[in-house]
């Protein structure tokens, strides 16, 4: 598991005698590295009865187009540009932000799929 508490060292690098131990609320998870392929979701529960639908594989995407204000439901093809990490291109990952080709044309993903369980896109052409 990953662990989101604060860091044991001071920026000098000096270190910090911690007063107590890791707390079950500091736990992270990995990330879910939403791939292009048929749609497979998986809820997680999280603080306060809540739950965040992670959505791993999916190759269908909501467009808008922003100049008449409809949506449509296409497929995804390939994932063209991804400003979180270049590596993610080849790997057709898809996070807030990557560039898409579909049939529709080229959009940019608004939603975060491994937390919100649904890609959302507009169209950038």
């Amino acid at each position: 598991m990953r662990w989101q508490g604060s860091s044991r060292r001071k920026a000098t690098g000096g270190k910090i005698i911690a007063s107590r131990g890791k707390r079950k609320f500091e736990m992270g998870r990995e990330s879910a590295d939403t791939r292009i392929s048929d749609v497979k979701r998986k809820n997680v529960h999280t603080m306060g009865g809540n739950r965040k639908v992670r959505l791993l594989q999916s190759n269908i995407a909501n467009i808008t187009n922003p100049k008449d204000g409809k949506t449509v439901t296409a497929t995804i093809e390939t994932v063209v540009d991804n400003t979180a990490n270049k590596h993610y291109v080849r790997r057709n990952i898809l996070t807030k932000g990557s560039v898409i080709r579909t049939p529709v044309g080229t959009a940019r993903v608004t939603s975060r799929p491994g937390q919100d369980g649904v890609i959302n896109a507009v169209l950038i052409e």
